[in-house]
């Protein structure tokens, strides 16, 4: 990598960037569109986590950490508007240039930022940053890295980033890497985990106490450099975000109906509808607030792992899917009133359709038919069951899907010519009790097909080590995506880095289509071939079986003390995370 001081090019300075067209506020704008400029601070939000963790630096590979840490401690040159597809609007930068194609990016640094311990941010320390999370810091931020033809210091307080491929998003990618304080590492080794050592960084929060495995509590800092940053009023009102660490899910819940905890996320409907009725709900004391949103659903479900011989047959998983019977299922544990996910990017407009592939979508994608997995062209859907328990039909298919690769029921028992049993290991994480009566659900329905899998419930260290190895056949898994997917996509689905340890292809995704549709998605010059290629990747990734998908959440539910607000307008992204407790705010009157 090439480090060097150099002249800037003439370029147009600004205090934005969109990943396509203009950003939609302007230069003055003094805050975010869904943010409370006039919210008071103050006041305290708990929040109960299922799991324990053993680190507190989220930007490296090794250790569990608390996910949100990501999120409340770090800060990067821009700052993501949850109101439009992909806009970045500056925080530590007050500018951002580029050049003509993004073939390059500059940053200018506002001047006064300072870490929380009052020292000066500077470019050595941006520098440092990016070379170090690049190369040994947590799997997200090596792809980036390895795009960066070079990186330069251009002025005392300015670098520049150019860039060695064609790809529209990286100018915006190289915003949003958390700048670190390099001295604070010098003499000691970054990529060990380790709770001894808490990163410091320039975020408006800063970890003031802690207990492995117990508690996490960060402090607003009454010092944070950048309060009046435009991206940075009205947010970050709350004085302490206290995370507590439960056993169980029926342990965190009991913790919010005592009020040790006073804000609590529901995602099944059922229990938002029975089990939110004690007496802080009964007298006001703990309000219940639905929020809607226009974000895709992302897929949460169970991922089966193709690296595995045993699920490396597309018919073999189309026999998983069909043996689940999701209808029955839902309506057990929800009154049938969850909606399914049928896709990875459903409820938004980048959702594939589910008939034959046409237009540019099929043009994009005809070059691999050959190789696509049947339905990616014709159309596909995930199987509907009647809803009984028994789901006859889907049995009937999942048996004849089983024989068409080579397994028949033999004396009972799933087995291939060789006399060898059809098996795998269901992997779950302790304390996530719904996803374990879904599997004893499913564990019944495969039953009748003659199959036995073994089930494992680890802790959440262990779950962690076991995916961080890819050391499972079927594991719970939920992957988030966004209207403005972009290189993350190859984390989650690309062919070269299904075998990284650490990494995010669960699922062990290698298809010559998916990591075509996702160059494309990269390399559009119209929001019409960008629309096409999510929708033709989308297509390839639901098509591919590798997901048993259940429910979506269209709307989030949230059950708070009345003491914690939100502002009345609600981004397209709703609650994503950072939206609480980002602008929320602690009110008592």
């Amino acid at each position: 990598m090439l480090f060097a001081t150099g002249t800037t090019a003439v370029a147009e300075p600004q205090h934005g960037i969109a990943m396509y067209g203009d950003p939609a506020l302007p230069p003055d704008f003094v805050s975010l569109p869904y943010a409370n400029a006039n919210a008071p601070t103050g006041g305290h939000i708990v929040t109960a986590e299922v799991g324990s963790f053993d680190s507190l630096n989220p930007f490296i590979r090794k250790g569990s950490v608390p996910w949100q840490l990501r999120f409340f401690i770090g800060e990067s040159f821009m700052g993501r508007s949850l109101d439009e597809p992909f806009t970045l609007y500056g925080v530590l930068a007050e500018s951002v240039e580029t050049g003509p194609n993004r073939e390059w990016v500059e940053f200018t640094l506002r001047e006064g930022t300072q870490f929380s311990d009052g020292s000066p941010l500077t470019i050595e320390d941006v520098m440092w940053s990016y070379e170090t999370l690049g190369t040994i810091g947590h799997p997200r931020y090596l792809g980036f890295w390895s795009k960066v033809e070079s990186m330069e210091q251009t002025g005392d307080r300015s670098v520049r980033f150019t860039f060695n491929v064609e790809d529209r998003e990286l100018a915006l990618l190289a915003g949003m890497r958390p700048i670190l304080k390099k001295a604070q590492w010098e003499g000691v080794d970054f990529a060990e985990s380790t709770t001894d050592i808490v990163p410091i960084t320039s975020a408006p929060y800063i970890i003031d106490d802690f207990e492995p495995g117990r508690f996490v509590s960060l402090k607003r800092n009454p010092d944070y450099w950048g309060a009046d940053v435009p991206f940075r009023v009205g947010t970050n009102n709350i004085d302490e975000i206290r995370l507590e660490f439960f056993g169980d899910e029926t342990a965190a819940f009991e913790a919010f109906k005592v009020g040790e905890v006073n804000s609590n996320r529901e995602f099944n409907v059922a229990r938002w509808d029975t089990w939110y009725n004690f007496p802080a709900v009964q007298n006001g004391d703990v309000i219940k607030s639905v929020l809607g949103h226009e974000r895709p659903s992302g897929m949460t479900g169970f991922a089966m792992n193709t690296r595995k011989a045993i699920f490396a047959d597309w018919r073999v998983r189309d026999a998983m899917l069909h043996a689940f019977n999701f209808e029955f299922i839902n309506q057990a544990l929800t009154g049938s009133v969850q909606p399914r996910i049928t896709s990875y990017w459903s409820n938004s407009p980048l959702s594939m359709s589910h008939g034959p592939a046409e237009g540019r979508v099929r043009e994009f994608l005809e070059p691999f038919a050959d190789e696509l997995i049947p339905g990616t062209l014709e159309g596909y859907s995930l199987p509907v069951a009647d809803g009984s328990e028994r789901n006859r039909a889907g049995t009937r298919a999942a048996l004849d899907q089983m024989e068409a690769a080579g397994w028949t029921v033999q004396d009972g028992v799933m087995k291939n010519e060789a006399g060898d049993e059809f098996t795998f290991d269901i992997l779950l994480d302790q304390g996530a009790t719904e996803n374990q009566t879904i599997i004893d659900m499913y564990v019944e329905s495969l039953s009748r097909i003659g199959v036995t899998p073994t089930v494992t419930v680890a802790d959440s260290a262990q779950f962690k080590e076991r995916t961080d190895a890819y050391q499972f056949d079927m594991v719970y898994y939920r992957r988030g995506v966004s209207l403005s997917p972009g290189n993350e996509q190859f984390n989650y689905f690309g062919s070269e880095d299904a075998d990284q340890t650490g990494g995010r292809n669960l699922m062990g995704v290698k298809s010559p289509a998916v990591d075509a549709m996702i160059g494309r998605l990269l390399t559009s010059d119209s929001q019409d071939d960008f629309v096409a290629a999510v929708k033709a990747l989308d297509r390839s990734l639901t098509a591919g079986r590798y997901v048993i998908p259940i429910y979506q959440w269209n709307i989030s539910r949230i059950a708070h003390s009345k003491n914690l607000h939100f502002p009345d307008t609600m981004p397209i992204f709703g609650d994503w995370p950072g939206w609480q407790p980002d602008v929320w705010w602690y009110s008592e009157d």
